[in-house]
């Protein structure tokens, strides 16, 4: 066995045992695993909405509008008779895979983009900051308004939004992470053994921004959630009848006097999703940061 094949073995014993010691330090984290499991939960519940939802969530029920929770209705109907738990299953499908899909978008581009140019650096580093630092002068919230204004409000355009936003502050987070680990003796010692720049960054590099980076990510799908729910809240997500979580809440406004549930029941679950997600990533960030003592 060559020596740069026992490095990578090295590597990947210590990898192995780094995630297993991680593992088994946040099953001690009651609330961490309360929250995954609350999360996968509700996952589950959307996933399989077409089977177990009791209604269709867009069916009119003119018999049974704006009826208050009870057995029939657990969260009550709207002004057009329609279920509201029903329709917060088929809702989560839209945010949800909004969210999903634009966080793992942004964090894929975020994490290959800052691995090149914070390990070759030079010319290529100077290019992508600047067009970073003109990215990061506009506010969040104003880049994606005038993505959507752009585009035009729907599913599609909050993808976009929410990716394009998310990137500048990913990509500085992986840069960072980049040129603190190129410092480090391992890299160094590498280089001397004549290791590429690509295994370098798939074998060093990598492994060890991923804790950091899975607890940024984690962090930052919830804010992806709650941007989702405000964009559709103002009206700039999925156009009506769609039942997304925050096309309901804003809509839900409007009978506040009248039918309290139709804001409370969507409200809660964005809150309470939301909670887990970053309840998740303290506990993810307590299991997987080696500076902390367990």
């Amino acid at each position: 066995m060559s020596s740069m094949e026992m490095e990578k073995q090295v590597v990947k014993n210590q990898t192995e045992n780094f995630y297993r010691f991680a593992w088994r330090v946040f099953r001690k984290n009651t609330v961490g695993l309360i929250s995954l499991m609350y999360f996968l939960l509700i996952v589950l519940l959307v996933i399989l909405a077409p089977a177990i939802a009791p209604y269709n969530p867009t069916q009119m029920d003119f018999n049974n509008i704006l009826t208050a929770p009870n057995s029939q209705h657990l969260m009550g109907t709207d002004d057009f008779g329609r279920d509201i738990f029903s329709r917060i299953l088929w809702g989560g499908r839209d945010t949800l895979k909004i969210a999903i899909f634009a966080s793992l978008i942004a964090d894929v581009s975020c994490l290959i983009i800052g691995l090149i140019i914070g390990y070759f650096g030079g010319k290529i580093d100077l290019i992508f900051m600047r067009i970073i630092d003109v990215l990061m002068a506009f506010p969040s919230i104003l880049l994606m308004l005038t993505i959507v204004a752009v585009l035009g409000p729907g599913l599609t355009t909050i993808f976009i939004a929410i990716a394009v936003s998310s990137i500048p502050k990913g990509v500085r987070f992986a840069r960072a992470l980049v040129l603190e680990l190129k410092a480090r003796e391992y890299v160094s010692a590498a280089r001397s053994m004549g290791a590429s720049p690509g295994f370098i960054m798939r074998e060093h590099l990598f492994p060890n921004m991923l804790p950091t980076i899975i607890v940024f990510s984690t962090l930052g799908f919830g804010g992806s959630i709650m941007v989702t729910a405000g964009l559709s809240y103002l009206g700039l997500g999925p156009q009506p009848p769609s039942p997304e979580w925050g096309a309901m809440l804003s809509y839900g406004r409007n009978w506040l006097g009248q039918a309290w549930w139709m804001s409370l029941f969507p409200g809660l679950i964005v809150t309470t999703v939301i909670l887990s997600i970053n309840f998740l990533g303290n506990a993810l960030r307590d299991a997987l940061d080696p500076k902390l003592k367990h």
